[in-house]
Parts: C-alpha cells; structure tokens; sequence
C-alpha cells in the first residue's frame, strides 16, 4: 500500500523561486530570466529526495474567479498582477512535470487550498500519511494524526514540520478547529479579507 503522500502548493514555490532570485535574476542564453523554473525545480527534487514519497501532488491555482469572489467582491483584490517572468517561466514547468510523468492538478472555480484540502482529508480517510508542502499558515486548519504541515525555511528560519502539537503551540488554542475561528477573527490582509475590528492576534487567541 502506498501511504505517504505529498501535497505541494504549485504558485507558492513558483514565486518563492521568483524572489528568491531577484536581486540576482537566472538568465539563460537566449535572456530569458528563469529564476521561477530554477527555483521550482529545485524545490521538487529537494523534496522528492529526501522524502522519498510513495504519492505526489503538485497542485496549481486557475486563472477562474473562485466562489470566494462572488461572495466577496474584494477578495484578493490587492493582489498585483503575475510577473511577466513568471508567466514566460509556466510552460518550462509544464514540460518539467511531464518529464517526471506527473501532472498538475487544479479544479476551475476553485483555488489550490481547496483541491490540497479535499485532497489530504480523503487520503486521511484511506489512512494515507499526508505532508502538504507550503508557507501557508491557513493550512493549519487541517493538521491531525495523518496530516502535517512542512514549512520550508529561509535563510533567517529553518524548515519547521507543523504537527497538532506545533500548530496549538503557534496560535496558542487548545483545539485545531479553532484555527478557523483564529483566522475568521484577525483577518487575513494578504487575500484582503478583513478581520473583525478592534480584534487582533492577542485577542482572537483568548
């Protein structure tokens, strides 16, 4: 039985690798900057080799409007537009993912939290070991006995593996459910989603 499972949110290490490189862009021979490919690639071969996962999942958001946009028209509304390097660098990664005879995985209408979600719960019902591989605190939601979190590092912090126990100790609350009501509460100003007001961190965790 294959029981480890490895979940990786596509655009967060597409950009990741983007400004990683940024002061000290990859160009190639014919000028084309490649830090995103370079930075991407090198993510998944990294994790691959030290993991050594039975099962991969490389899921992308869509360029669709999620229903979190009807609901709230300013979502994601201070988002800038994707870096034309980035949007050049898309189809080398295509190609790079054909080559490893995996490909993406996304769902129109939907965003890749969504599909990582629904993924990991199904794989925790088929008693399945999942590690979704992000810098997203608001997967924390998910973390269980079967499901962890792996935080990749920086050069000012090392990689951190989020189980119950790391996420309880991080917003300081005593269930994972209440990640949820956490969150609902301070708001979130990368997706613009405002919390309730007058609340903030030291708040919402009482």
């Amino acid at each position: 039985m294959k029981n480890k499972l490895i979940l990786i949110d596509a655009y967060a290490f597409i950009y990741r690798g983007y400004y990683a490189f940024i002061n000290n862009p990859r160009i190639n021979s014919k000028g084309v900057d490649t830090s995103a490919v370079f930075g991407f690639v090198n993510t998944i071969f990294d994790i691959l080799n030290r993991f050594q996962p039975d099962l991969l999942g490389i899921v992308f958001d869509t360029k669709e409007k999620t229903f979190r946009h009807k609901v709230y028209n300013e979502y994601k509304a201070n988002r800038k537009k994707m870096p034309e390097p980035i949007i050049s660098n898309l189809k080398y990664i295509d190609e790079f993912l054909k080559c490893l005879n995996t490909r993406k995985i996304y769902l129109n209408g939907y965003e890749a939290d969504d599909v990582i979600g629904t993924i990991a719960r199904k794989a925790e019902k088929e008693h399945k070991q999942t590690y979704i591989v992000t810098p997203d605190k608001d997967f924390a939601q998910l973390v269980s006995d079967k499901i962890n979190i792996i935080r990749p590092g920086s050069k000012w912090k090392s990689e951190e593996t989020w189980g119950t126990k790391e996420v309880l100790n991080y917003f300081e609350i005593e269930r994972v459910d209440q990640v949820i009501e956490y969150l609902g509460m301070t708001g979130d100003s990368v997706d613009n989603i405002p919390g309730f007001p007058g609340i903030g961190p030291k708040t919402a965790k009482k």
